[in-house]
């Protein structure tokens, strides 16, 4: 049985398939196809905490998936501007699962994320898949995956 594990940049899912679909992402959907006859090392899901009730409840059922779900707090900066990143973090986890996964899993259209499954393709040869919005992934992170899979409208709800 392949080993697998996943790590969903959820801001960036939520935006990109707001902004492409009017739509959200199917969790669920998701955990069933890529889970299916595959035993799980990791699952994260890296979320951005504002103290809403309502991201409470959303956490709540991602956790009921199967996900981890690791927050950092929102920060307003003064001039108006938002930080809630979680590239470096997402980037560490993704290193420390690599050697023990046959695939990893990346939910995000972020390029940043080029030269990390770069790595885990050519270092730990890990299969490094990615899901994203076709329209807003970046072609350098497709260009890295070995095998790029696209949010259309089965995994939408």
């Amino acid at each position: 049985m392949q080993t697998v594990s996943i790590f969903v940049d959820v801001q960036n899912i939520y935006y990109t398939t707001r902004s492409a679909y009017k739509r959200n992402f199917d969790y669920n959907r998701f955990w069933a196809e890529v889970t299916n006859n595959r035993l799980v090392v990791n699952a994260y899901a890296y979320a951005i905490d504002r103290g809403d009730e309502k991201q409470r409840q959303f956490q709540n059922i991602l956790r009921a998936i199967g996900f981890e779900v690791k927050l950092k707090p929102f920060i307003q900066r003064a001039d108006g501007s938002a930080k809630g990143d979680w590239d470096v973090g997402i980037t560490i986890d993704v290193l420390e699962a690599a050697e023990k996964s046959d695939i990893v899993v990346l939910v995000s259209g972020d390029g940043d994320f080029d030269i990390l499954l770069n790595t885990v393709r050519d270092k730990y040869q890990a299969e490094a898949h990615v899901y994203g919005v076709p329209s807003l992934t970046a072609a350098s992170l497709m260009n890295a995956a070995s095998r790029f899979i696209p949010i259309e409208d089965t995994l939408l709800l």
